[in-house]
């Protein structure tokens, strides 16, 4: 293992920054809050990261508790990584830190890469907060549940309420709801700047399904 790099303050937001400070830890929890992935899923998922940083980065996950790597039983017998507990821990600081930085997407640069996945957990606490269980103060009380969304560049999916993982990368195969807008209409959305409801009555998003939680998202 390599040796950590530590700013020696007794601190423990410089505590914190030791562990997940470098460049790329942060995008790595992002891709593993989907679940288990594979070295060269990660890779291909993280466009402009060299093979050696991901592998340096990686290995300081593991020595600092924040994900672990193991062998899939057979057939598949690929190794994959995945989030410890502690790992997990850090959705909240993701989704915080997608909140802050959200303003800065009103322009998409040249060579800015994109995948669809990558608007998860921003949405997470938008669909979050209108599901939540009756009582939470969160929503109206629709409980657990699966949202998928589909954008032009992709789709993904959401667990509401169900643990880890929180999201998923492709459709899911039995949602309880469907969302379908662009990545500017799921910008808006997870920035706060447009509601689900605003969202539906402008015609910029299309929701499906027939369960509470499609009811709940189309304001009925």
């Amino acid at each position: 293992m390599s040796r950590r790099r530590s700013y020696d303050q007794y601190c423990a937001t410089a505590r914190a920054l030791d562990s997940v400070g470098d460049r790329w830890t942060l995008l790595i929890v992002r891709e593993l809050l989907a679940g288990p992935r594979r070295y060269t899923d990660l890779h291909a998922d993280l466009p402009g990261v060299s093979t050696d940083v991901l592998a340096s980065r990686l290995k300081d996950m593991e020595r600092d508790d924040l994900a672990l790597r193991r062998k899939l039983p057979p057939p598949a017998a690929a190794y994959v990584y995945e989030l410890t507990e502690r790992g997990r821990g850090l959705l909240p600081v993701l989704t915080a830190l997608a909140e802050w930085g959200a303003p800065a997407l009103e322009e998409r640069r040249p060579t800015d890469a994109v995948r669809a996945h990558w608007f998860a957990v921003p949405l997470l606490p938008v669909l979050d907060g209108l599901s939540g269980p009756a009582g939470s103060g969160l929503g109206c009380g629709t409980g657990e549940g699966v949202v998928e969304v589909r954008l032009d560049e992709g789709a993904f999916h959401v667990r509401l309420g169900a643990g880890d993982p929180v999201y998923g990368d492709g459709p899911a195969e039995s949602p309880d709801a469907r969302l379908v807008l662009d990545a500017d209409t799921c910008r808006e959305l997870s920035g706060g700047a447009l509601t689900v409801g605003d969202g539906v009555r402008d015609g910029r998003i299309e929701v499906s399904g027939d369960g509470p939680l499609a009811k709940v998202l189309r304001g009925e």
